[in-house]
């Protein structure tokens, strides 16, 4: 048996290869390290994933992991599934890692997650030769759905968007600058909440202002990350994570001002993992 999993701070989706072949998917809560316990993990794996599955997890687990950025953090992850899935051998990654190999496959390349948060690394084909460091979304996260969240939330309390595109932050913040500053300062996930903006425009993308806004945040990602690689001129730069792929026209216009090489725009992963994972065996 084979299970394959992304997780992210909201969503995590896993892929069960059986021994026929046959393939079960099942989504459950998604946890990160740095803010989510190892027994909250462990509670979540057992009531999302473990509890609803009619046979016991045996093989091997790959799963990739937001968050599991270094040793003592994926161990928290991994020590988690373990406990509820016994039986089988866990083996956690970055989920860059998944961004490379789901993009890249065997092939030199850049691979970037442009989601909640922001991150890159060149990939040889094989392996992550080069990561630019991502500081996360206080001090880094460029081209993020959180940057570009927090971008639209200031320009509306410092007087800079367009009339027409207000009510869009007044009909889900009534109480102004109080609810903002309650579910940044006081509430459990901030770049989740602030990346909920950048949901709330992907609508209006073709309006200037969000165009230009959109756009200005890709820049900013691509010549303070993706630029720093060497190859970046001639390597296919690839992207995963729902920004990325909802704002792709405006991603690949900021790309080619920069005379960069646009590779692949998918949401999700999971599926060119299990692909990539079923060519390894």
């Amino acid at each position: 048996m084979l299970i394959i999993a992304d997780g992210g701070a909201t969503k995590a989706d896993w892929v069960i290869v059986k021994d026929n072949g046959e393939q079960q998917a099942i989504t459950t809560s998604g946890f990160n390290p740095n803010y989510v316990s190892g027994d909250r993990i462990s509670e979540i794996i057992r009531q999302e994933l473990v509890e609803r599955l009619p046979f016991e997890i045996t093989g091997t687990v790959f799963y990739y992991g937001t968050g599991c950025w270094d040793a003592g953090r994926r161990q928290i992850v991994v020590d988690a599934i373990q406990r509820e899935l016994p039986e089988a051998e866990i083996n956690g990654s970055h989920d860059i890692l998944a961004a490379a190999r789901a993009t890249c496959g065997h092939r030199p390349g850049i691979a970037c997650i442009l989601g909640t948060g922001s991150n890159s690394v060149l990939f040889d084909g094989e392996q992550i030769v080069d990561n630019v460091t991502n500081l996360g979304f206080l001090l880094g996260d460029e081209g993020s759905g959180a940057q570009i969240g927090k971008m639209l939330v200031q320009a509306y309390f410092y007087r800079e968007m367009p009339a027409d595109l207000q009510p869009i932050i007044e009909q889900v913040c009534p109480n102004g600058r109080k609810d903002i500053l309650d579910k940044v300062y006081a509430g459990g996930v901030p770049a989740a909440y602030l990346a909920s903006f950048t949901q709330l425009f992907a609508e209006k993308q073709a309006h200037p202002f969000v165009r230009a806004l959109v756009k200005k945040s890709f820049t900013e990602f691509l010549t303070r990350h993706v630029c720093k690689y060497i190859g970046h001129e001639t390597l296919p730069i690839s992207f995963v994570g729902s920004v990325g792929y909802h704002f792709q026209a405006i991603l690949e216009e900021a790309l080619n001002d920069l005379n960069l090489i646009p590779g692949i725009f998918i949401k999700k992963p999971i599926e060119n993992l299990v692909k990539y994972h079923l060519q390894k065996n």
